[in-house]
């Protein structure tokens, strides 16, 4: 399973709702957390692998061997946020790029497991960040989109080189 890396188009097309929970589904989100791994990232959004479906999986502490923090959510929204702050986010999709991100600080998501079940999430800090940061794939929206002016200016010779890349 292969990381798309941007400018690949498909990464902003987002996802689409997923309606049917089953083995597939779970294989699927098995294979994402193995690519997660494997790219040493701590969450990882379907769209970021070209399927465009509403999933995404992670683990906070990015170790395979310490898979007590592993989620899967699907069909995720956000349903309650507070407090804001900035910090470093990078992303598989945008190797070697790293910057500050404004994002909620304490957030409530709504999600289906994998056997379809809503279940409903609270997260706060570093656990918020890697969730918002992967629902926004979901939109097709990505973390450089919520660079402040001065970041985007720092950034940029980074994006080039990797529009030029992918050109």
């Amino acid at each position: 399973m292969e990381v798309l890396v941007y400018p690949d188009p498909v990464l902003r097309r987002g996802g689409k709702t997923i309606t049917r929970f089953d083995a597939e589904l779970r294989q699927l989100a098995e294979r994402m957390i193995e690519a997660m791994y494997e790219e040493g990232g701590v969450g990882l959004a379907a769209p970021q692998v070209g399927i465009e479906q509403k999933l995404l999986v992670l683990n906070p502490s990015g170790d395979r061997k310490d898979r007590s923090g592993e989620l899967v959510l699907c069909n995720p929204k956000l349903t309650r946020k507070k407090g804001r702050e900035f910090g470093e986010e990078g992303c598989l999709s945008f190797p070697g790029i790293h910057a500050d991100v404004e994002r909620w600080i304490d957030i409530t998501v709504t999600y289906q497991d994998l056997d379809g079940k809503e279940q409903v999430m609270a997260a706060n800090s570093w656990l918020a960040r890697i969730v918002q940061h992967e629902l926004d794939h979901l939109d097709g929206v990505f973390f450089v989109d919520r660079l402040t002016a001065t970041e985007k200016l720092r950034v940029k010779p980074q994006l080039q080189e990797l529009e030029g890349r992918g050109a």
